[in-house]
């Protein structure tokens, strides 16, 4: 992937919705500068908040205060800091409470999570980002320590990997136009790494990711077409990268993924969820 492709003009249902007149671009930056904190994040300094979301600090000075004033953030004067608030985290809760297809696939994430004793995971995406929205540990020692709710990268994960695979050329070029304009010097490894994906799964069935996103975790991934026209989900196997490699991983855990997979979509048809 030496060089850059240009991506195809996008059709009306792939088109940015932020270049729609509906789209209110104050109620985005806020939920932005909220998406700034990560699940190690306690407390964020005024700049660090404008780091991350690239937006001007008198942005951030007028967003912090609004939030703050609704009770999403907590407010340190002494220090300038602010802190997520409970009120967000009963937002999530309120989600995840009404999320039926959580309850309908964690008997089978469980019994997966037993069989390769390691981390199951199921996952949405969300803008260039998957997050966790089931997560089953074993009983092992060595275990990834992730939850519900982590957000993780799209490109560099087996999880972003599985859903790409799995969707359909309009929503691949959508998030292939997104993931560039985000960093655009990333973007051909991360496009590389979204190609060799496509091979992985045309080959196997399933992703990889080996010490692609961290150093000692190294996980593989299916997604899972519900079929009725709603973006897939992703199905995952992580773990330590020293543990999870060859003949184990790729003969044992890799058809026992598929074939969860499988059954995880089976139940949600049955059970007729809706979202």
């Amino acid at each position: 992937m030496g060089r850059q492709r240009q991506l195809a003009s996008p059709t009306p249902d792939e088109a940015d919705p932020a270049q729609d007149r509906r789209f209110v671009t104050a109620l985005a930056r806020g939920l932005a500068l909220l998406r700034c904190f990560g699940p190690t994040d306690r407390w964020l300094a005024h700049q660090e908040l404008a780091r991350r979301s690239g937006l001007p600090q008198a942005t951030v000075s007028r967003l912090t205060f609004t939030l703050t004033s609704l009770g999403y953030l907590r407010h340190r004067a002494g220090t300038g800091e602010y802190a997520l608030s409970p009120a967000v985290l009963s937002l999530g809760f309120s989600v995840l409470s009404n999320f039926e297809v959580g309850r309908l696939a964690r008997p089978f994430m469980e019994t997966l999570a037993e069989h390769t004793q390691a981390a199951i995971s199921l996952g949405v995406r969300h803008g260039t980002s998957m997050v966790y929205v089931a997560h089953c540990r074993s009983t092992a020692r060595l275990i990834l320590g992730l939850d519900v709710g982590t957000r993780l990268p799209f490109a560099e994960t087996a999880m972003g990997r599985a859903m790409w695979c799995a969707s359909t050329p309009g929503m691949r070029a959508l998030i292939a136009r997104r993931l560039q304009a985000e960093d655009p010097t990333r973007w051909p490894e991360r496009e590389a790494g979204l190609r060799r994906a496509e091979a992985d799964h045309a080959a196997q069935g399933y992703v990889v990711s080996a010490s692609e996103w961290e150093q000692d975790i190294a996980a593989i991934g299916v997604g899972l077409d519900l079929g009725d026209g709603r973006e897939p989900l992703s199905l995952t196997v992580g773990g330590p990268a020293a543990r999870l490699k060859g003949a184990l991983l790729h003969e044992d855990f890799a058809p026992a993924l598929v074939r969860t997979g499988r059954q995880i979509v089976a139940a949600i048809q049955a059970g007729g969820w809706e979202d």
